[in-house]
């Protein structure tokens, strides 16, 4: 009898060995279905994660675990009610769902009266009282996300952001970016979608009328599946717009339409797929739902969504904590009986402890409030071209359409991953690649011009020019292909008094055009509408006119290398010396002397600088001659010096311009500057309607371009012209001067001999490829074009299309032989002196022949005086001889001679 009593207390002992180490814990699912799925994601999600932990022993080697999985529909809290108090009754260590708030709030009440865990992977408004003391809610908490979504914003460096909502919990979750304005420079605007419809295109059309292409919309991700094909079917999926969605499932979306549209897309992405073990997770989870069936429309064939992630790591959770949870039972809970679970406060400081590195990354929980506070963000943006080079082996699948730019800890912000500073870092050459770009343009020579062909061209083939050769070297170096058009009004841009724009400036504020490549001027007024690219060419303002007719050189043109004031001066200057020399030498002793060698003790002295004496001096140094006269003394040797030094200057300047004003044709131009057009009225004078070198002047605040525009601004019929051709065919036919661009006038002056460019430059500026504000384009032709400078493309390009035939230049003419009129003044000049001569001589002569007949007249009546006296007295010979020895002498003696 002894050995069937101890067998049965060893099967006894066997049993409860074998039911100890096969303890069953029963985890509760509530979830709601929608009438589109049969089987909600978080269902799915919940049994699988369920199924990895019983198959994987290493996490619960001692537990099964199993689940009961009740079905209500949305928005029933009743039922909810109803159901939870089922699963209590069974006996069960968590509950997991709803998801919708109504349904959450009555399941909690619930919990929190039993003390069993609630967790939930749905945002959930926290509860103002704060008394949810069983709650865990895995979902990021959402100030935190406020706080990411400013500071993606304040990343990229927007200026103006357009706020799109769909619900009022929205508003909650961007608090923090309503509230930056006051902080930062950022203008917001905010939208609602329409409750319960899903057609947003009227919204939409106004954002693209309003030009709003920096647009945030905080949405579910079916609400963006839906957005982003009514945004394709509105035109709006182009590179010029930048979206952000909030949700954290942008990644799982299909965006394969839209991977080539170039369109800017960022997003949030919870999951860690760089991790093998989760990368390996979601294969497996793809592989069983590519099995089952098909999932709701939007969503890329057998992915996991976050929620469905979310759920997956709360139901490890559940594992972990109960790993560490030593001789827990599990009891039957009666919703009307109000007794708690004795081990729940137990397991839920247990569930709050434990961590795990899950799908969505490493899970700490708040133990205060149950919140997830430390969590990683990844910043994820749509592949700008599509391709697929970033993708390594072994590597998931999603990394063919995202790229993550940015890690953002809730605690540490925001980081730059390598991978994205790569990417920033690659060659221009794989940027544009497979693009076909609109660029506008307008017929201008030589940028752009009809190409002169027998047969009928189509396409690009129709043009040529620089910009034409400039666009194929861009296109070379970032890959792109292009498509030419001529812009509609044949202007290039200006603001009108309304501040609408026309031209080309207005194409690509309206986005008709990718680029303007022409000769687009750079201005203020434009870079607040359009960007601009760095100049790919340098100018200025000039004026255009006919080139005046030449005047050969006068008679007299011996005289012009000096002016009339330097000759003027000379003048005045030969007659100061002379009489400064005539003044000095009078007073100082030793310019005096005895004309009489032989006679020393004579008191007679002479000077031979007289007034006359000293001009001649003057005269002939000036001509370089020198005269018989020389200076003695030391005053008089200083002021011959420097007159010697004077007259040698002058002549020597004379002679040098002498061959120039004898030879060259001279040309006598009626303006000069642009202070010489704006001084009169009868020429007539202006620029190209609406374009930059009339805003130009219609913008200066310089008085003489201010008076210039006045002139213009009252002739617009007649000043201003249509382009470049209208104004060059007027500057030919009429007395009309055209301002505009130096590079314009040296091209045509090039090609047409009686044009040319009047004065300098009156601006400085540049010509720039132009693109739609916030174009990612932009940088990269900005870059293609510093190497086509650097290469010495560009220059290439200008001496290509702007060297002409050339017009013959003057100074390059061989001297001819000066004929009479070029000195035949001097001529003139030598006549005239021998003329004068002759002149002054016969007036020496009658000066001379009259002073010597008074001369004799004197003597005559003295001698008859004389002769009267000598007979009265009887006077001897020898007094004959003293009158006439007195005669002689000049001295009319009388008596007193005896």
């Amino acid at each position: 009898m002894e050995d069937p009593r101890r067998l049965f207390l060893h099967l006894l002992l066997a049993g409860q060995l074998c039911l100890s180490s096969t303890q069953v814990l029963r985890i509760g699912g509530i979830f709601e279905t929608r009438e589109s799925e049969l089987v909600s994601m978080d269902e799915l999600a919940f049994k699988f994660a369920v199924n990895n932990i019983n198959r994987n022993k290493s996490l619960m080697p001692n537990t099964t675990l199993t689940y009961d999985i009740q079905r209500i529909n949305l928005f029933d809290g009743f039922e909810a009610s109803r159901r939870v108090c089922d699963q209590l009754a069974l006996g069960v260590v968590a509950v997991f769902g709803p998801s919708h708030s109504s349904s959450v709030s009555a399941v909690q009440s619930i919990c929190n009266a039993l003390e069993v865990p609630h967790i939930q992977t749905r945002w959930k408004h926290p509860s103002v009282d704060n008394k949810d003391t069983f709650f865990i809610n895995l979902y990021p908490e959402y100030t935190a996300i406020a706080r990411a979504i400013l500071d993606v914003v304040t990343f990229f460096k927007w200026r103006k952001l357009t706020v799109v909502y769909e619900d009022g919990t929205g508003l909650m979750r961007l608090q923090e970016l309503i509230k930056a304005p006051a902080k930062f420079n950022l203008k917001i605007k905010i939208r609602q979608l329409t409750p319960g419809n899903q057609d947003a295109r009227p919204l939409l059309k106004e954002l693209k009328k309003d030009k709003e292409f920096f647009i945030l919309f905080d949405c579910s991700y079916r609400m963006a599946s839906e957005l982003l094909k009514q945004l394709s079917s509105m035109g709006m999926m182009t590179e010029y717009y930048h979206f952000f969605f909030t949700t954290l499932d942008l990644f799982a979306l299909d965006l394969e339409p839209f991977r080539y549209s170039g369109v800017n897309m960022t997003g949030f992405r919870l999951l860690n797929v760089d991790d093998p073990r989760v990368a390996s997770t979601m294969d497996k989870w793809a592989t069983e739902r590519m099995q089952g069936p098909k999932q709701e429309s939007g969503l890329v064939d057998g992915i996991m969504t976050t929620d469905a992630a979310l759920m997956y790591d709360a139901v490890f959770m559940v594992a972990v904590a109960s790993q560490r949870a030593t001789q827990m039972t599990v009891s039957s809970l009666q919703c009307h009986r109000h007794k708690p679970w004795r081990f729940g406060p137990r397991f839920m400081n247990l569930f709050k402890e434990a961590q795990w590195d899950g799908l969505t990354g490493h899970i700490v929980l708040n133990k205060t409030d149950g919140l997830r506070r430390d969590f990683d963000l990844d910043i994820i943006s749509l592949k700008e071209d599509g391709t697929s080079r970033v993708i390594v082996e072994g590597g998931s699948p999603l990394t063919k359409r995202w790229i993550k730019i940015a890690v953002w800890n809730s605690y540490r912000g925001m980081n730059l991953t390598e991978k994205s500073k790569r990417e920033n870092n690659n060659n221009v050459t794989d940027s544009l690649a497979n693009r076909t770009l609109i660029v506008t343009t307008i017929l201008e020579n030589p940028y752009v011009m009809q190409r002169k062909s027998d047969k009928e061209l189509i396409g690009n083939d129709r043009f040529e020019g620089y910009c034409l050769d400039l666009l194929k070297e861009l296109s070379n170096i970032l890959g792109f292909t292009y498509e030419v058009r001529l812009v509609g009004d044949g202007k290039y841009g200006a603001q009108n008094d309304k501040g609408e724009w026309n031209g080309m400036v207005r194409e690509l504020i309206d986005h008709v055009a990718d680029l303007a490549v022409a000769p687009l001027t750079i201005t203020y007024v434009r870079e607040k509408v359009i960007d601009f690219s760095k100049p790919f060419m340098t100018l200025g303002i000039s004026i255009l006119y006919r080139k005046p007719n030449g005047t050969n050189p006068g008679v007299f043109s011996f005289l012009n290398p000096l002016s009339p004031d330097i000759w003027m001066y000379v003048l005045l200057a030969c007659t100061g010396v002379s009489c400064v020399l005539f003044v000095i030498a009078r007073f100082t002793p030793y310019e005096w002397y005895n004309p009489h060698q032989c006679n020393p003790s004579s008191t007679l002295i002479q000077n031979n600088f007289t007034l006359l004496n000293s001009f001649w001096f003057g005269v002939g140094a000036l001509m370089r001659q020198g005269s018989e006269l020389m200076p003695k003394a030391l005053s008089t040797r200083i002021v011959g010096g420097i007159w010697w030094f004077f007259t040698l200057i002058i002549i020597s300047s004379y002679t040098a311009n002498l061959a120039a004003f004898l030879t060259v044709e001279r040309m006598d131009a009626p303006i000069d500057s642009a202070d010489d057009l704006a001084k009169q009225t009868r020429i007539e004078y202006g620029a190209v309607r609406d374009g930059s070198t009339m805003t130009f002047f219609k913008k200066s605040k310089i008085s003489t371009y201010e008076k210039m525009w006045a002139f213009m601004s009252s002739r617009k019929n007649t000043a201003l012209v249509k382009n470049n051709r209208e104004g060059i065919t007027r500057v030919l036919t009429t007395d009309y001067a055209m301002l505009m661009e130096s590079t314009s006038i040296e091209y045509i002056s090039q090609r047409n001999c009686n044009l040319t460019q009047i004065g300098g430059l009156i601006d400085s500026k540049g010509y720039g490829v132009g693109t739609p504000i916030g174009s990612p384009y932009r940088d990269k032709v900005t870059i293609a074009i510093l190497q086509l400078q650097e290469e010495g493309k560009l220059h290439m390009m200008k001496e290509k299309w702007w060297r002409g035939n050339g017009c013959p230049e003057e100074d390059n003419k061989e001297a001819s032989a000066l004929g009479v009129e070029n000195i035949g003044g001097i001529f003139i000049v030598l006549a005239a002196g021998l003329v004068l001569s002759v002149f002054v001589a016969i007036g020496e002569f009658i000066y001379k022949a009259r002073k010597n007949a008074d001369i004799e007249e004197a003597f005559c009546f003295f001698y008859g005086v004389q002769s009267r006296q000598f007979q009265r007295r009887g006077s001897t010979s020898s007094s004959g001889t003293s009158l006439s020895t007195d005669l002689e002498s000049g001295r009319l003696l009388g008596d007193d001679t005896e």
